[in-house]
């Protein structure tokens, strides 16, 4: 696809000849003879740069650069005028010009300038593309769920995106603290700016220290160079501290001042700095109870919990493991390149009875070790772990009796045995008391693994 070039220039003949240049150069060339005979073409056709006269009969384009660049931040405008003056080329490339040439004397310099300016715009829209594929990848609609508890905890997120203000995350191990804060970062207007995060229960108190804030060439034994913390490294962005109920109490201060102020001090360096963040944390602790038992300070707790949104448990959405199971099920099937289309109603009658002590980072495990497993066109329950496989089986409930029959309970039972003899079949068919080639038919009917 060719790039396209918009030539403004009143004077016609000019504007031909620097037209049919360019065209021979490969490029798709429009003309126009005035400011608004431009702005006209540009709001019919996507133009990559405009060649300008400064000096037109309805306008200065040198004003017009400005206006343009406005409405169309990604166009590179690149001014041409007969007479250069110092005043008009600064302000030109105040207002956003590529660049500000002069007429006849810098005529050799306009195609490799153009072709400096295509590829301008050219990275400049690759980098949007970036961005808008990281919008959708960590946007809130990539969280998957349709229940009132998780609609709740997502529309408070959206609310509070936009903003400056801290956010503290709260619930289970597992229910997607990390998602929540990726989702609220690249939803505010700092996400052209880095995302840092960080766990706070992974290492000691002075590494903590030093990974967070930075250290000085010197500080302790094997500081051989100056270290950039990572609150640094967020700079402008968003720092997001995991587990955060688990950072030492006298490192807490130091967190809390940044916090407050904006400054801090690299370990074993006598310089304040100071640099500008929004924080987001997560905690699966209770911190009142924390705070209470002297493990969190209470000035700490109240400067982060500014906006407290709690996320609920997989057992608290029940409605949404058909949607989760289903997601994840097309997500690792692809990435396997294996043909599985659906979840038998057996196993997913067990994700259902499952309480998820992990959360949906355990159904996420679940579903990826199943479709390994899983040779047939389904997701079936001897795929689960075993666990599942027995709480579909023992459970009363009412449900289970109409949709587990007698087949799907052989099935089992012969995967069990199976599994016990470590695949020996001929040991298999003795215990389950049956001829070899049953037990031979058995395994190609229900799709076991022997």
């Amino acid at each position: 696809m060719k790039n396209k070039v918009l030539v403004i220039d009143d004077e016609e003949k000019l504007r031909k000849l620097l037209a049919r240049i360019i065209a021979l150069e490969g490029y798709r060339v429009y003309e126009a003879g005035s400011l608004a005979e431009g702005i006209k073409t540009m709001g019919s056709d996507d133009i990559d740069v405009i060649l300008c006269d400064v000096k037109l009969t309805d306008g200065n384009g040198v004003a017009f650069t400005k206006d343009i660049k406005q409405q169309y931040p990604f166009t590179e405008i690149i001014l041409l005028t007969a007479y250069g003056n110092i005043h008009d080329g600064v302000q030109a490339i105040k207002n956003g010009a590529f660049d500000y040439i002069v007429k006849g004397d810098d005529n050799e310099k306009i195609i490799p300038l153009l072709s400096r300016a295509i590829e301008k715009v050219y990275l400049q829209k690759k980098v949007k593309q970036l961005e808008k594929q990281l919008t959708g990848k960590y946007g809130f609609d990539t969280i998957t769920g349709e229940s009132k508890a998780l609609i709740t905890a997502i529309n408070l997120a959206k609310k509070v995106a936009p903003t400056n203000t801290p956010v503290l995350l709260t619930g289970e191990t597992g229910t997607g603290k990390e998602v929540f804060a990726q989702a609220i970062h690249y939803n505010s207007a700092r996400n052209n700016y880095p995302f840092v995060a960080f766990n706070c229960s992974a290492l000691s108190k002075d590494i903590m220290e030093s990974e967070l804030f930075g250290h000085k060439a010197g500080a302790f034994t094997g500081a051989t160079k100056d270290k950039k913390g990572l609150i640094e490294e967020a700079k402008g962005g968003t720092l997001f501290l995991d587990e955060i109920g688990e950072m030492p109490l006298d490192l807490q201060p130091k967190l809390l001042r940044f916090l407050e102020n904006g400054t801090y001090y690299r370990v074993g360096d006598a310089t304040q700095r100071t640099t500008e963040v929004r924080l987001v944390a997560a905690t699966n602790r209770d911190l009142q109870k924390e705070i209470a038992a002297g493990h969190f300070r209470s000035d700490l707790y109240y400067r982060i919990a500014v906006f407290s949104i709690p996320l609920p448990p997989l057992k608290d959405r029940q409605t949404d493991i058909p949607l989760l199971a289903e997601h994840y099920l097309k997500e690792y099937a692809a990435k396997t390149n294996k043909q599985i289309h659906g979840i038998s109603k057996e196993a997913m009658l067990a994700l259902k009875l499952h309480s998820w002590p992990g959360n949906v980072r355990e159904l996420k495990n679940v579903i990826e070790r199943a479709v390994i497993l899983e040779d047939g066109p389904m997701l079936e329950l001897n795929s689960l772990p075993f666990e599942l496989q027995q709480t579909a089986i023992s459970s009363g409930k009412e449900q289970l009796v109409s949709s587990l029959h007698l087949a799907t309970v052989e099935k089992l039972h012969i995967q069990k045995v199976l599994s016990y003899t470590n695949g020996n079949k001929a040991e298999a068919a003795r215990l389950l008391d049956i001829g070899l080639a049953t037990l031979y038919r058995k395994i190609e009917e229900f799709h076991l693994k022997p």
